[in-house]
C-alpha cells in the first residue's frame, strides 16, 4: 500500500507524543491523519467513520487504557491495523499484542517510546491489510442439516501440509487438514465449522470421513508414487469418548493398505478432557495397534505435561506461537528451548510448527529440532500438488 494513501488515527494522552507522531507521519508522506488524546474520543470518531487503515494506540492512558480500548475496538468490528505505542517494558507490550489478537484485531507492529522516524517508517512499510474472511464460525448459520448435506454430497475434502526433515529437507510426512466446499459460503477452514460440529455432537462422523480419505490418499502415494511417508490426522477431544476408535482406525487403515506405523494420530487438547481414563485407554490402544501418537500444539492445551507423563507419545509438536519470530521474542524462545529439551529428554521426535522464514528455520535447526512444518517449507496443498512438489 502507498504510504500516502494510508489513513491513520493516533490515540495518545501525551500531547508531545501526538505532535511527534503526526509530524513524523507528515514527513513520511501520510496526508490523512487524525489525532486524539483519549480512547473515548477515538471510539466516537470510529462510530461515524470506520475506514482508517491503521490505528496507533498508547497503552497507558487515563480513563480508558489501551487494553480496555482494544476490547471496545473489537466489539465495533474494526478491521484496520492496530499498532501499539508504549513506554512499558517489552513483556507488557508483547502480552498486550497477544490480547489484542485474541480480540481478533490485526496487530501490525509496536513502537517503543522513544521511537525513531525509521521505526515509524518501517511499521508503515510493513503494514499488510487484513484480508476480510469468511472463516469465522460466527459469520455463518450452520445447522445440523448443513453438515448432513455436506457428508451426503462429499463436500468435505483434504489438503496436506508437508513435514520435512531438518537434517536433509526430505519429506517425512504430511498433516491432513480438512476443508469444506460449502455451496453458499465457499471454501471454509476448520476454524469456521469444527467448534460448531462439536457442539452438535457430529464430530465423530467428520473424523471418520477425514481418516478414511487420509488413509486412502496415503496408500495411493505409497503404491503409485513411491512416497513412503507418515500421514497425520487430527482428532478432537470429543473423539476420545469412542471406545471402539482404535478398532475403527485400524480397520480403515488395513482396508486402504496403509501400514499402521505410517499412521500418525495428532491429539490437540483444545479443551479439558472430561473422562481421562477413557481417553488414556483409547490413546494407549492406538499405540498397541502400531499407530503413532503426536501431542499437537504443545504448550497451549490442558495438562500437557501430565499427558506426556501418562501417554506414550512418539512426537511432540511445538505450537507456532513459540516458533515463528522466536529470534526476536525472548519469552517465546525460552519456551521453545525448554520444550525442545523436554522432548529430547523424553526421547520424542520434535516438530516445529509455524516455520515461516529463514530465521525461524535457522533457529530451530540450531536448537536440535528434527522436523519442521510451515509456510517456509510449503503451504497446505491438494494431494496432486503435493505429489508434484515431492517429486520435483
Amino acid at each position: 500500500m502507498n504510504i500516502n494513501g494510508i489513513r491513520i488515527l493516533v490515540v495518545d494522552d501525551d500531547d508531545l507524543i501526538l505532535d511527534l507522531l503526526t509530524t513524523g507521519l507528515e514527513v513520511l508522506g501520510v496526508s490523512q491523519c487524525k489525532a486524539v488524546t483519549t480512547g473515548a474520543e477515538a471510539l466516537d470518531i470510529l462510530d461515524g467513520e470506520k475506514s482508517f487503515d491503521i490505528l496507533l494506540c498508547d497503552l497507558n492512558m487515563p480513563g480508558m487504557d489501551g487494553l480496555e480500548f482494544f476490547r471496545h475496538l473489537a466489539n465495533k468490528g474494526f478491521e484496520g491495523g492496530v499498532a501499539i505505542i508504549s513506554g512499558q517494558d517489552e513483556r507488557i507490550i508483547q502480552t498486550a499484542g497477544k490480547l489484542a489478537q485474541l480480540h481478533n484485531l490485526n496487530i501490525v507492529g509496536t513502537l517503543s517510546k522513544p521511537f525513531t522516524r525509521n521505526a515509524l517508517q518501517n511499521l508503515l512499510e510493513n503494514y499488510v491489510p487484513k484480508m476480510r474472511s469468511h472463516h469465522r464460525g460466527q459469520d455463518h448459520s450452520l445447522s445440523p442439516d448443513d453438515f448432513r448435506r455436506g457428508f451426503d454430497e462429499n463436500e468435505f475434502f483434504l489438503v496436506f501440509q508437508p513435514k520435512v526433515s531438518v537434517k536433509d529437507r526430505t519429506l517425512i510426512g504430511v498433516e491432513s487438514l480438512v476443508r469444506w466446499r460449502h455451496p453458499d459460503y465457499g471454501i471454509l477452514s476448520p476454524f469456521a465449522f469444527i467448534p460448531i460440529i462439536e457442539q452438535y455432537g457430529m464430530i465423530n462422523e467428520l473424523t471418520d470421513v477425514v481418516f478414511m480419505k487420509a488413509m486412502q490418499q496415503g496408500s495411493l502415494w505409497n503404491s503409485t508414487d513411491g512416497l513412503d511417508i507418515k500421514v497425520a490426522v487430527n482428532i478432537s477431544v470429543d473423539n476420545l469418548h469412542q471406545l471402539d476408535l482404535p478398532e475403527k482406525f485400524a480397520a480403515v487403515a488395513v482396508a486402504a493398505g496403509m501400514k499402521a506405523t505410517n499412521v500418525m494420530v495428532e491429539v490437540t487438547e483444545s479443551r479439558l478432557i472430561q473422562d481421562l481414563s477413557t481417553a488414556l485407554e483409547i490413546m494407549m490402544r492406538l499405540r498397541l495397534k502400531g499407530m503413532l501418537l503426536s501431542i499437537d500444539d504443545f504448550g497451549t492445551g490442558y495438562s500437557s505435561l501430565e499427558q506426556l507423563q501418562n501417554v506414550p507419545f512418539n512426537e511432540l509438536k511445538i505450537d507456532r506461537a513459540f516458533v515463528h519470530g522466536a529470534t526476536k521474542d525472548t519469552t517465546a524462545r525460552a519456551i521453545l528451548e525448554s520444550s525442545i529439551n523436554l522432548a529430547k529428554n523424553l526421547g520424542l521426535s520434535i516438530v516445529a510448527e509455524g516455520v515461516e522464514d529463514q530465521e525461524d528455520w535457522d533457529l530451530v535447526a540450531a536448537l536440535g529440532v528434527d522436523i519442521v512444518q510451515g509456510y517456509f517449507i510449503a503451504k497446505p496443498m491438494t494431494a496432486t500438488a503435493l505429489t508434484d512438489w515431492a517429486l520435483l
